[in-house]
């Protein structure tokens, strides 16, 4: 943990993460009581905010299940949802013959829309593979999917990750082709 003291900081107390630690900013004159006193107040906020940000597996498995619902007709029925940490070129990826559905942990603490987007599009690839014109149907009926692009592509473009536009990158494989990929990934 770092404290950061500020001459030009008059009242407010901040803290945010930042490489792995935490950073408080606090108003040069503060006594050492009242820092010891904010650093324990901001690092209890912050993990509230954190336990928010994070849901668990089985929270996601209830979004697929009310996305699949409201957005596919209830069609889509992964057998597995999870947080995966080993993603960091892509956001999801599905596996249809297994049903198994990760996102990537770089995912949680994004607005719900994006989250959702990217659910609903590995959700879509239980009924479709590929990313073909029927795939792009299914995701006509999410009315934030090219908001939710656009904030993706904005996070890659920031970290320079790789950010393939969807319908161009298949690993060859278009919907409806022989030798469709057995995993269907959102870069």
């Amino acid at each position: 943990m770092e404290v950061r003291r500020s001459a030009r900081r008059r009242r407010t107390v901040s803290a945010y993460r930042e490489d792995g630690r935490t950073v408080v900013l606090l108003p040069a004159r503060m006594s050492e009581a009242e820092e010891r006193r904010w650093v324990g107040l901001m690092l209890e906020k912050l993990a509230r905010q954190e336990k928010r940000r994070r849901p668990t597996d089985e929270v996601l498995a209830e979004r697929a299940g009310r996305l699949s619902a409201q957005f596919l007709g209830g069609r889509a029925r992964p057998d597995s949802v999870r947080w995966v940490t080993n993603q960091n070129a892509r956001w999801g990826s599905c596996t249809p013959a297994e049903g198994s559905i990760r996102l990537s942990h770089r995912l949680q603490g994004m607005p719900e829309y994006v989250v959702d987007y990217v659910l609903l599009h590995e959700l879509a690839h239980l009924l479709v593979p590929g990313h073909g014109a029927r795939f792009w149907e299914l995701l006509e009926a999410y009315p934030r999917t090219e908001r939710a692009r656009g904030y993706l592509e904005g996070v890659a473009a920031t970290a320079r990750l790789p950010h393939a536009v969807d319908d161009e990158q298949d690993d060859g494989a278009r919907a409806g082709e022989e030798g469709a990929a057995p995993a269907n990934d959102l870069a």
